[in-house]
């Protein structure tokens, strides 16, 4: 009996040993085991098809997306610049997108430098007219499609807005930013609030109010004033100076007002 108990035992202990070598073997053959070949396939499968059901709008119905390890490759064409920095934004949020390579060409419209400079450039002199836009002094530059925005901006809201009106636009490919924005300052308040008071209060000077999108444009960098826009004669460009020269607490002035109409150089 006891002989016999022996060797059921042992029999049992063995089955079970055996089940147990199986499982592993079993594991891999079923192919769910994390980082298995069948595994990952299936899985940025799974990543790609998230990636590209985000680029559902109308705008993006060029643009294709794959998806390798984790990084969103974009390619195809939109209209906008606009469209391609969406784009990238859309997909980063995906599940499983850890990087995006943004390969989008700008299609769009083919305009001329000078054209899409000077259509442009009215678009950022209306920009946010009654917000105090009399402080932003942006510059612009168009070379090959690609908008070079510089100068400066009151505030981050001014910046992001120009900026966006330069990516919205058709026919710009690419923008370049170079705006620095001034830094905040009580003190840099007041003094733009009483060069604005002393340029546009003086008799000769108030017309330059009357169009918002040709205004004196008045920047403030720690107390340091720059000028800019464009004037009738030199006589008003040397007043606006003067007059902003003459308010307390300004360290310096730098006159960058351009004259409309110089007087003509003497022979």
């Amino acid at each position: 009996m006891k002989a016999a108990r022996k060797l059921r035992n042992f029999t049992l202990v063995a089955s079970l040993a055996g089940a147990l070598l199986c499982l592993p073997q079993m594991s891999l053959a079923s192919g769910f085991e994390a980082g298995s070949p069948a595994a990952q396939p299936a899985n940025q499968n799974s990543i790609t098809s998230g990636a590209a059901a985000r680029l559902n709008g109308k705008q993006f119905k060029n643009v294709s997306v794959s998806v390798e390890n984790g990084v969103a490759t974009l390619t195809g064409t939109v209209e906008l610049y606009q469209s391609r920095i969406d784009a990238a934004k859309r997909v980063m949020k995906a599940k499983g997108v850890t990087a995006v390579n943004n390969s989008i060409q700008v299609a769009g419209a083919s305009i001329s430098d000078s054209e899409l400079e000077k259509k442009l450039g009215v678009k950022l002199a209306y920009d946010r007219v009654g917000y105090g836009n009399v402080f932003d002094a942006i510059t612009l530059k168009v070379s090959n499609g690609v908008a070079t925005l510089g100068g400066y901006a009151l505030d981050p809201v001014s910046k992001d807005s120009a900026l966006t009106l330069a990516a919205t636009t058709p026919g710009v490919k690419n923008v370049v930013d170079q705006i620095q924005v001034d830094p905040p300052s009580p003190l840099d308040n007041r003094i733009r609030i009483e060069v604005a008071r002393a340029v546009y209060g003086f008799p000769s000077l108030n017309r330059y109010a009357i169009d918002p999108a040709a205004p004196i444009r008045i920047a403030v960098q720690n107390g340091n004033v720059e000028l800019f826009g464009m004037v009738d004669t030199v006589a008003d460009k040397n007043v606006a100076f003067l007059r902003a020269n003459g308010v307390p607490g300004v360290f310096t002035v730098k006159n960058y007002l351009a004259v409309a109409n110089p007087p003509a150089e003497k022979e």
